[in-house]
C-alpha cells in the first residue's frame, strides 16, 4: 500500500485492518457469530450434546485440514488427500478383518501407505520442480483407482482396536469422542511445532520467500518433502478417525474432502499464498464449516443450500485475506 493511500484511509480503516490481520480473530469472529444466529433460531443448538456432535462431524476434514495447512503454508496445495485417505482406510481395515493381520499392525500400515503417498507428492514437487496442483491432481487419481482395484464394497465387521476413537466418555451429561481429544492434542502438538521449533520457522519462510530461505542455508527441498510426508501421515489418521466414526471401512469415502479441508484452512486465515496462518485458525474454520452445516440442518435448511453457503464463505474468507494482506503492507 502506498503512502498517499495509508493517508486517504480513515483511521478507522486502517484501525479494523490490522485488527482484522491479527491470526485467528477473523474465523472466531464467524464462528462466535454463526454461534449466536444459529442459537437464536434453534433451542437445540446451545447443548453440549450438539456442540460434541459439530467436533464429530468435523473430525475427519479437521485432520485432513492439518496436512492441508503445512503444506499451504508452504505456498502448495494438495488435492489428493481426501482419496489417500480413503485408501489407507480400506487398507487398514481390509488386513485386518480379511487377511488376519493384527488390528493395530493393520493401522501402522495404513498410516505408513498414506506418508508414502505423501513423500511421493513431496519428491515430485521438490525434486522435478513440478507444480503441486498438477502433481496432487494426479495422485488423487491413482488413490482413486487403487482403491476401487484393492475393494469394491464396504469393510465390516472391525476390531475394536480400530473403532475405540470413536468410543465415548462422559463429561456431566455430555458424551465426548476419544477422536475429539485427539484431534485437539493433534492440533496442540502442531501448533507448538510451528510457533516454537526452527522447523516451524522454516516452512513460514519458505512461503514467504522461497528463494530468500534457500540462501539462508535451509533445505528446501528436503523440507517440502517433510513437509507433504508429514501431511500424508495426518491422511493416515484422518482415515482412523473416518473408521471409528463410521464403523466401517468405506472406499466411496473422501472424495469432496480435499475441497472441505482447503475451505477450513481458508476460512482459519492461512493464506493461499504461503509464509501466513495459524493452524488453531484451521481448527476453527473447520468448526466454521460444521457449526454452520449443524445450524442449517437444526432450522430445517435444505442440505444443497448448506453447499452453497459453504461456497460463499469461503469467497468471503479469501477476501478477507487480501484485506489483512494490506492491512500489513
Amino acid at each position: 500500500m502506498s503512502q498517499t493511500a495509508a493517508i486517504l484511509q480513515p483511521p478507522l480503516y486502517r484501525r479494523i485492518l490490522r485488527f482484522m490481520s491479527i491470526p485467528g480473530v477473523s474465523p472466531m469472529i464467524v464462528l462466535v457469530v454463526a454461534c449466536i444466529i444459529f442459537g437464536l433460531q434453534s433451542d437445540r443448538f446451545f447443548s453440549g450434546q450438539n456442540f460434541s456432535l459439530i467436533v464429530q462431524q468435523v473430525l475427519v476434514v479437521g485432520a485432513l485440514a492439518i496436512g492441508q495447512t503445512l503444506i499451504i503454508l508452504t505456498a502448495g496445495i494438495d488435492l489428493s488427500n481426501g482419496l489417500v485417505m480413503a485408501y489407507g482406510s480400506v487398507l487398514m481395515t481390509k488386513l485386518a478383518v480379511s487377511n488376519g493381520v493384527n488390528p493395530i499392525v493393520a493401522i501402522l500400515l495404513g498410516f505408513l501407505l498414506c506418508a508414502l503417498f505423501g513423500l511421493l507428492n513431496g519428491t515430485l514437487i521438490a525434486s522435478l520442480k513440478l507444480p503441486p496442483f498438477i502433481v496432487t491432481l494426479g495422485t488423487l487419481n491413482i488413490a482413486f483407482a487403487l482403491t476401487r482395484i484393492y475393494t469394491t464394497g464396504t469393510i465390516s465387521g472391525l476390531p475394536r482396536e480400530q473403532t475405540i476413537l470413536g468410543e465415548t466418555f462422559r463429561i456431566g451429561t455430555t458424551a465426548i469422542t476419544y477422536g475429539s481429544v485427539v484431534l485437539l492434542l493433534l492440533y496442540l502438538l502442531v501448533w507448538y511445532i510451528l510457533q516454537g521449533t526452527p522447523v516451524g520457522r522454516h516452512i513460514y519462510a519458505l512461503g514467504n520467500e522461497p528463494e530468500a530461505a534457500r540462501l539462508t542455508g535451509i533445505p528446501v527441498n528436503r523440507l517440502i518433502i517433510g513437509v507433504y510426508t508429514a501431511a500424508g501421515l495426518t491422511y493416515g489418521i484422518a482415515a482412523l478417525f473416518s473408521i471409528a466414526r463410521t464403523g466401517v471401512g468405506d472406499p466411496q469415502a473422501g472424495q469432496t474432502s480435499n475441497l472441505e479441508s482447503i475451505t477450513a484452512v481458508v476460512l482459519g486465515g492461512t493464506s493461499l499464498f504461503g509464509g501466513r496462518g495459524n493452524i488453531m485458525g484451521t481448527l476453527l474454520g473447520a468448526l466454521i464449516v460444521g457449526v454452520f452445516r449443524n445450524g442449517l440442518q437444526l432450522i430445517g435448511v435444505n442440505a444443497i443450500y448448506q453447499v452453497l453457503i459453504t461456497g460463499i464463505l469461503v469467497i468471503l474468507a479469501v477476501s478477507v485475506d487480501q484485506l489483512s494482506r494490506r492491512g500489513q503492507s
